[in-house]
């Protein structure tokens, strides 16, 4: 969820809520956890050691020209936690190794998760229309909730446009006197119907928030009770997720956390967005946490502690997403991304971009093994993604 990728309006939006959301997949040998890692964190662990995550890091920071960034390496219950820059612009103030930061469409994750169990009890199918919970909520301009199933909405192959093109908190010229609006679902839902629907539902593929609020409004519609209490109960608690919430009305973070800076063009000014509503982001991408919250939803995620084994087969059943801006292929289930290792095989995950904010995580080994990576700046430069995903690469790599 976060603007920027260039200096186009409609491509820095799309940008928004972490439409390049970080990626995911992949199928690896599972490796026995190595006794040597736990003892001795610098010592390496196949292949890819502390130092080496640094070393990545400090790379991210010092050549992209981020504030500040942290990582989180996992290897069984073992972390490994690294920092680099500082928490603060022109002060000397240490980047939190386990600061919140707002996840931004690691949301999409968690509400999938949530709609899968609703599945696995009966009160939603997978194959029912938005119309049947929602009438009437989704007519116009070619869009038809009555041809739009849940899948779609979850698999981003409903056709639906995004609403944050509409949104003009993601425009620099007007980001400050929008900071703190505040939007209702149905709000951000018919901004997106604005626009023509962009293909006919099942027949493509395009990265859609909007399809994620609908998925929330329909959880509220079948259990009486919002999202993100949803999100708590099944998903939070039970993982005992202690520092991760729904940002709701709360504008700020809480402590420890860096501040946040948002670059909305190339070359422009880093402005600093770490107060600012989350309202538009909703069930595609409210949600705050720590990456070692993170790191555990994931390893409880993908080690089959949340879904049974029917939910887990459709949600990790993949459709491609020929995104031509993107160099190494991924492919989309549902609220999961499925992306290649240059070392063969490839990874889980689902990263998000907010203002100010970027995280990239992925998982390998049914989650044994991955890395959470978050910096607390969001660039608008084309390729402001390429050394976090490479350093994404070299330690899921490194560990197998």
């Amino acid at each position: 969820m976060t603007p920027v990728r260039t200096p186009a309006p409609e491509t820095r939006r799309k940008a928004a809520l972490g439409a390049i959301a970080a990626a995911a997949v992949a199928a690896t040998l599972a490796m026995p956890l190595s006794t040597a890692w736990a003892a001795q964190p610098e010592a390496r662990a196949a292949g890819y050691s502390r130092a080496d995550l640094q070393r990545g890091l400090d790379d991210i920071v010092r050549k992209d020209g981020v504030v500040g960034a942290q990582a989180t390496l996992a290897n069984g219950p073992t972390r490994t936690d690294v920092t680099a820059g500082t928490a603060e612009r022109g002060t000397n103030r240490p980047m939190p190794a386990q600061g919140y930061f707002r996840m931004g469409s690691n949301t999409k994750t968690f509400v999938a998760t949530v709609m899968l169990q609703l599945v696995a009890e009966g009160k939603v199918r997978l194959d029912d229309t938005v119309d049947h919970w929602l009438p009437g909520v989704v007519d116009a301009n070619g869009n038809d909730g009555k041809r739009i199933t849940v899948r779609q909405l979850l698999q981003h192959t409903s056709g639906l446009p995004d609403y944050d093109d509409h949104l003009p908190v993601l425009d620099e010229e007007n980001f400050r006197k929008h900071r703190f609006d505040r939007y209702t679902p149905r709000e951000l839902v018919d901004m997106a119907l604005r626009e023509k629907r962009l293909f006919e539902p099942g027949k493509g593929w395009s990265y859609s928030n909007t399809g994620y609020i609908l998925v929330g409004m329909i959880v509220e519609k079948a259990t009486g009770h919002h999202w993100s209490e949803e999100v708590r109960d099944r998903v939070v608690a039970p993982l005992g997720l202690t520092h991760t919430f729904s940002a709701g009305d709360r504008t700020g973070l809480p402590r420890p956390s860096a501040r946040a800076y948002q670059q909305f063009a190339p070359g422009g000014p880093l402005i600093d967005s770490t107060e600012v509503s989350m309202d538009w982001g909703g069930s595609a991408g409210d949600l705050v946490t720590t990456s070692d919250d993170l790191t555990r939803f994931w390893q409880a995620l993908l080690g089959g502690k949340l879904l049974g084994p029917a939910q887990m087969a459709q949600m990790f059943a993949t459709v491609p997403t020929h995104e031509e801006d993107r160099e190494v292929p991924r492919e989309a289930g549902l609220g999961v991304f499925k992306t290649a290792l240059s070392c063969g095989g490839g990874y889980w995950g689902h990263g998000g971009t907010t203002l100010g904010h970027l995280n990239r995580n992925g998982f390998v080994d049914k989650g044994r093994k991955g890395v959470v990576v978050m910096r607390s700046t969001n660039l608008a430069a084309e390729d402001r993604d390429g050394r976090t995903d490479k350093l994404l690469d070299d330690a899921l790599c490194g560990m197998r």
